[in-house]
This record gives structure tokens, sequence and C-alpha cells, in this order.
């Protein structure tokens, strides 16, 4: 075989492992309602959309308020997976528990919400550090 071949097929193989490689971690979760679900880091453009719900965080008054910003950022994520769970705001509640949103908003979301850099740009941004 000359050295040519054997750099070729080095280099495809190089490249295929390459392109196999993933960059990010699959989590399989069961709702509330016995739903087994998938969750992986949201796509850029519904990343935009779950952002928008989340930035409204800012604003809340109480906590109601803030479950169901966090409901909304979790139709979002479970769109696709879960479409007609996502569509139905009311079953959607049945289905999850606060360590699930958690778990939604880390994984498709980027956001861990017990991060203490996080948690400690919140006090700093509220006057409360």
């Amino acid at each position: 075989m000359s050295f040519y071949i054997i750099v070729a097929i080095i280099i495809k193989t190089i490249y295929e492992v390459t392109l196999a490689t993933q960059l990010y971690d699959i989590v399989e979760v069961e709702l509330q309602d016995g739903r087994k679900v998938t969750l992986k880091p949201l796509p850029i453009k519904r990343l935009k959309e779950f952002m928008k719900v989340v930035t409204k965080l800012d604003t809340v008054k109480d906590e109601e308020e803030a479950i169901d910003i966090f409901i909304d950022a979790c139709a979002i994520a479970l769109k696709k997976s879960l479409p007609e769970l996502a569509d139905n705001k009311e079953a959607l509640e049945e289905a999850l528990d606060v360590p699930t949103i958690w778990k939604i908003m880390e994984v498709c979301g980027g956001i861990k919400l017990g991060d203490p850099n996080l948690i400690a740009a919140a006090a700093k941004m509220s006057g409360t550090n």
C-alpha cells in the first residue's frame, strides 16, 4: 500500500472521529406523569426564545410569577420533544417538579441555578451583597 493511501486513510479516520465528537451531555429525566424525556442543549434559535422568557425574571414580584416564567421556559425547551405537553400549560404544570425544572434550565438553557457565581451576580444586581 502506498504511503499516500495510508495517510489518506488516517486523515479520513481522524476526520470521521472528529465529526462524531459530542460536545454536550444528553440527560434523560422522568416527569411526574411518568413520561421520559431526553434533554440536550437548545439550538441557538430556540435558545434565543428561551432567554427572552428567562430575562423576565428581572421584573418578578412574587414566587408564583417566577414559577410561571420557569414553566414557560421549560415549555420552550420541551417543544420539540414533547410538543403536546409544551402546548398545554396545565398539563406541563402537572408533569414538572422543581428539581426537574432546574435540570431542564441547566441542560437545555445552560443556566445552573445553584451556581455560586450566578447567585453572587444576582445579589450584586439587587444590591443585597
